[in-house]
């Protein structure tokens, strides 16, 4: 049988990082490693062709090769999926539906053949197996969760690396915490369940004799969800693993309490992790109370941000305004913790009602959930009808983004950032690719965001006070331009 793995295109978003990827001329941020676990769990003896519609077209030959289509993908790739789904039907292409959009919103996709729900681990092989028994079903779903210890390594050998800037692996799944917005405990439970160290070096053994030696995300919801085994098991192997391997560097998801840990984020930066992305929604102690987010409640959180930054784990932060308590000035406050703080990439996005979430359940009983959510963080959008006026939370929130990405704020944040943060002595070794890569993303800067850019007073002087203050952090200062311009054009694009 032949398969394409189809993944839906993504829009323009705020992790997308589209207009920073030209800078090192990367077509994609990273690949879809649902669908390269899945095509692990297929027959050996099928066909498989991945189409990465943030890498490459769909084509007509694709379509008249496969006998169906295998496609995932999140929320925020609706509309693409749409399109992936017509053009299958078009051409007579069975398709097979799984992921975090399809589990959460089956009954959106009446048109699809076979929806295989959950995680894949569960659902997959009993779809299989009718499959070719000529008995397949619509449905197929699980109430439980999946042994990650009998997850398959990826598929990686269906990528073109060079397309990507990033490559990810997946240590655990669930999160011990029961925020009420978020949908991770919904989809994948309360207890984290992990992979064996030994998988994982496994996973990374093979990406680095493929030729891979650049960054790795751990896409975990929250590493530190099970800490014993990442202390005792896990970071042990990577510290042992990455010392002939220098170029691979680590970033991941964590609850803040990793600030509490000095041994843990010793033990992380000297395996490779140097950034860490923080789920602290808001400073307004009644919104943390409200959403249940236990874990961030009376505490000092710009020591707790500062900590990590000291110890070499450059902080990015996600927050959320529309609570029902938070008041006109609330967006201010977060705004003047985040210059504080010196948290550079801060995705400031309106409150969603998620299916499956609590909040959901919630405020669809008191009929304040008006339509579908996007799935985009940031496009100024909420599907809740909030406490506020709605025109007011939308006007008061652009306006607060757009300050928050304007060059003066932006890279005022950045010398806060480096005024604090600790290089890891443990540095990255790269060879010439890399290193070539780095060369051409700076002159690149120099013309785009040096000369013609509107930032450009303040990529200068940014770069003047590196040279003299943190001359260590000089690429990375460069890098965090980038990034900052990727995020004004994106923000930009779609508040306006």
């Amino acid at each position: 049988m032949n398969v394409l793995l189809v993944y839906p295109e993504f829009p323009d978003t705020f992790w997308s990082f589209k207009h920073a990827l030209r800078f090192i001329r990367k077509k994609a941020a990273y690949p879809p490693l649902g669908l390269l676990t899945v095509a692990s769990m297929l027959p050996r003896d099928w066909s498989k062709r991945l189409v990465d519609l943030n890498v490459r077209e769909l084509t007509a030959d694709d379509l008249a090769w496969a006998d169906c289509a295998f496609v995932s993908a999140m929320a925020v790739q609706r509309e693409s999926v749409r399109r992936v789904i017509a053009r299958c039907q078009q051409a007579a292409v069975r398709v097979v539906a799984g992921g975090p959009l399809f589990t959460a919103e089956p009954d959106e996709f009446p048109e699809v053949d076979h929806l295989v729900l959950g995680e894949a681990e569960l659902t997959l092989l009993p779809f299989l197996e009718d499959l070719c028994h000529g008995r397949a079903k619509h449905l197929y779903a699980t109430s439980g969760y999946a042994d990650m210890r009998a997850s398959p390594p990826p598929t990686w050998e269906l990528l073109d690396l060079g397309n990507y800037a990033t490559m990810c692996v997946q240590y655990s799944r669930g999160c011990p915490y029961d925020c009420e917005f978020c949908n991770v405990t919904a989809l994948l439970g309360h207890r984290p369940r992990t992979k064996s160290a030994d998988q994982i070096i496994g996973e990374l053994q093979s990406l680095h004799g493929l030729g891979w030696d650049g960054n790795v995300f751990f896409v975990d919801d929250n590493l530190i969800g099970n800490k014993k085994d990442l202390k005792t098991e896990l970071l042990p192997a990577l510290i042992e693993w990455r010392r002939r391997r220098r170029g691979i560097t680590f970033n991941t998801e964590a609850s803040i309490n990793l600030a509490d840990d000095p041994e843990l984020m010793r033990q992380m930066v000297e395996a490779g992790f140097d950034m860490v992305f923080v789920g602290i929604e808001t400073t307004n102690e009644a919104g943390l109370a409200e959403c249940n987010k236990k874990t961030n409640l009376n505490r000092d959180l710009v020591a707790d941000v500062k900590r990590m930054h000291r110890a070499g784990l450059q902080v990015q932060g996600g927050f959320i305004v529309g609570f029902d308590s938070d008041t006109p000035s609330t967006l201010q406050r977060l705004t003047d913790f985040i210059q504080s703080a010196g948290i550079v990439t801060a995705m400031v996005g309106l409150l969603q009602a998620l299916p499956g979430t609590r909040l959901h359940k919630r405020l669809l009983e008191a009929g304040r959930v008006l339509e579908r959510h996007s799935g985009d963080n940031v496009d100024g959008t909420t599907n809740i009808v909030p406490v506020a006026g709605g025109e007011l939370v939308r006007d008061g929130y652009r306006a607060g983004l757009r300050r928050l990405y304007s060059p003066q704020v932006y890279y005022q944040r950045i010398r806060a950032f480096l005024r604090d943060y600790r290089k890891p002595r443990v540095a990255a070794r790269w060879g010439w690719a890399p290193a070539l890569s780095k060369l051409w993303a700076f002159v690149l800067s120099v013309c785009r965001l040096g000369i013609v850019g509107k930032e450009r007073i303040e990529y200068w002087k940014l770069l003047v006070w590196t040279v003299f203050r943190r001359p260590r952090a000089f690429g990375l200062a460069v890098t965090l331009s980038i990034y900052g311009y990727h995020f004004r054009r994106s923000c930009e694009a779609r508040l306006t």
